[in-house]
């Protein structure tokens, strides 16, 4: 389990992991999530996937779509598991993702979805640039070459 260095008590609920595989993060954002209650419980359960979802800006406000939230068994009331969430920043943050997608052809990325040390649901957005196959390479030539430099470490230490 992912620890944050801001903050003491942090459990990751859903991780998107390919993220950083398919995509160049410049920069990332903390957002608040506006959950329903049959919705948070089944978060407490860990019951959730970032993987296939996205972040848009649509009429002013920020939304995360294609999030997946497991029904919740005991809820009196449900929720649909593939609804689209809006999710809380500042307009002054808004106004900046909006022309990091607009204006510089940026996607906004879902990373990590936790619960904070108040036990508050948040999630990470990162602002991102799509990789091309040769980038992806490099990326996993990288990634290969630590491995193997800190078996040889390892080893010979």
């Amino acid at each position: 389990m992912a620890k944050s260095p801001d903050s003491k008590n942090y459990k990751v609920i859903a991780e998107n992991r390919r993220a950083r595989y398919d995509y160049a993060i410049e920069s990332d954002l903390e957002c608040g999530i506006q959950l329903t209650g049959s919705e948070v419980k089944s978060l407490r359960v860990n019951s959730a996937a970032i993987a296939e979802s996205y972040a848009a800006v649509e009429d002013g406000e920020l939304w995360l779509v294609n999030s997946y939230i497991a029904p919740y068994e005991q809820a009196m009331f449900g929720h649909e598991d593939r609804r689209r969430r809006k999710l809380l920043v500042s307009k002054k943050q808004l106004s900046d993702l909006w022309n990091a997608t607009r204006r510089k052809g940026m996607t906004l990325v879902p990373l990590v979805l936790y619960f904070n040390h108040r036990g508050v649901a948040k999630i990470k957005i990162g602002v991102a640039r799509g990789k091309a196959a040769p980038d992806k390479r490099d990326t996993q030539a990288k990634r290969d070459w630590q491995r193997q430099k800190a078996r040889l470490l390892k080893e010979h230490g």
